[in-house]
């Protein structure tokens, strides 16, 4: 079954902000093999110029699809959970995410698509500080398969 074009535009909020600390980051870190010493140690990332420890470049996917969450269970969207894979996912920064940060999130189902059988769902996550301004924005495409049969 099609996914239902009229979720396209559709913005959800994260209930809360994100609250970034430096143990978080040290375990996404960890958990991608990357033992660069400014995810890890404040001295190392305060040598390198930065406030605090920085998160490597993919951590909002950590919380960036949890304002998501509520389309997806949506059962008006018609998504099937089951057969979702990851599809692509890329990041535009304005700045790095440092430890401390207090991160808020709107994620916004930007397309929808069919290529053969399968669904495309595009989302697109603008995370800011608490004051409005921009870190970043995170782009994901999942991919519900057969779902366009």
């Amino acid at each position: 079954m099609a996914l239902n074009r009229e979720f396209v535009g559709r913005a959800y909020k994260a209930s809360s902000p994100y609250e970034v600390s430096r143990v978080k980051i040290a375990e996404f870190a960890a958990a991608i093999g990357d033992q660069n010493p400014i995810y890890h140690h404040r001295d190392a990332a305060v040598a390198a110029g930065h406030p605090d420890v920085v998160a490597p470049p993919t951590f909002p996917i950590v919380f960036t699809m949890s304002a998501a969450g509520e389309a997806f269970g949506d059962p008006d969207l018609g998504l099937d959970f089951t057969m979702v894979v990851h599809g692509e996912q890329r990041f535009e920064y304005e700045r790095p995410v440092y430890a401390g940060d207090e991160l808020h999130c709107t994620t916004t189902i930007t397309e929808i698509r069919s290529v053969g059988r399968n669904e495309f769902l595009t989302l697109c996550s603008e995370v800011t500080t608490g004051g409005g301004d921009l870190v970043c924005r995170a782009y994901n495409t999942i991919v519900e398969r057969g779902g366009a049969a």
